[in-house]
């Protein structure tokens, strides 16, 4: 059965953004008669605000995207990630890196985002290291169903980190895991994650996971090339206005609703969506260009 998810971190309130990912991975799981899963990405504990997942459940369902299943949360999941780190190490294909992140902002100005400094070890004796997986000299290929053929090389990508230097799991690692164990078998998620795709495949391949299908959908920016989730004007979605911003979210997937559907409920928009959700109408784009705030319309 088609399983798809979507997967926020509670750091901050859900935007224009996180709103046209979630709505873009709910119809394509409803429109294949799949089941759509909600998982919120709350490892970073520094940066979690209190309260803040809480509120992202309650909206998802005041715009009528409701999940199928438990709610899965990482931070009860710290066994499994650490089980994986170890089969990884086992392998031989994690290494300690004691680079600062001075280090680092140096190795990305010099080239790849990461040269490879402590593959033979850790270059400083003391202090803490982070976990990284060493990749391979090859190419990661594969076929996203909005941005088409994608290939990355995955040493001009650099190791990535799996585990931070303060012990905390990373996201490339533990989206794996989970995707794996919750049976996901498409990813429906924003363009700012598709560089990321090529170390997760290769780290699902490492785990001997299965590999789901992939959509990358255009990225909302403000018109002055800045992510919208970046933006100091990124305003959180209103639930009180639910109406108006789900149509206006499906307008930026190229889904505009018909007229008399104007004042509509979230659940006959999205009725009316499911049945007509195409992602080639969004084929190619990496980008959605906003000039206003949907909540200021």
């Amino acid at each position: 059965m088609y399983t798809g998810r979507f997967a926020p971190s509670p750091t901050g309130p859900l935007h224009l953004g996180s709103l046209v990912a979630a709505v873009g991975s709910f119809l394509d799981a409803r429109q294949a008669g799949g089941r759509w899963l909600v998982r919120i990405e709350d490892l970073d504990t520094p940066r979690v605000i209190p309260g803040c997942a809480d509120e992202m459940l309650r909206n998802l369902e005041t715009f009528g995207l409701h999940w199928d299943g438990p709610v899965e949360y990482q931070r009860l999941r710290l066994p499994v990630y650490l089980e994986s780190l170890e089969t990884l190490k086992s392998f031989g294909l994690t290494f300690e890196c004691s680079c600062s992140r001075r280090d680092l902002e140096l190795a990305e100005n010099s080239g790849p985002a990461y040269p490879g400094t402590c593959r033979a070890g850790p270059t400083r004796s003391c202090g803490s290291t982070a976990t990284r997986y060493r990749v391979r000299n090859t190419v990661v290929s594969f076929q996203d169903r909005v941005q088409g053929s994608c290939h990355f090389d995955l040493r001009q990508l650099g190791d990535p980190v799996i585990r931070r230097r303060d012990g905390i799991f990373a996201y490339q690692l533990a989206v794996v895991v989970d995707d794996g164990a919750q049976g996901v078998t498409d990813v429906v998620r924003g363009t700012d994650l598709l560089q990321s795709t090529a170390w997760q495949i290769e780290l699902q391949s490492a785990l001997h996971l299965a590999k789901p299908r992939y959509a990358h959908l255009p990225l909302v920016m403000e018109n002055n090339n800045t992510k919208l989730s970046k933006s100091r004007r990124s305003l959180p979605i209103d639930p009180a206005s639910a109406n108006t911003q789900l149509y206006e979210a499906l307008c930026l997937l190229q889904h505009p609703p018909p007229p008399e559907l104007a004042g509509a409920s979230p659940s006959e928009l999205l009725a009316w969506a499911t049945t007509n959700w195409s992602l080639d109408r969004v084929q190619g784009q990496k980008e959605i260009v906003v000039f206003a705030q949907i909540s200021q319309v």
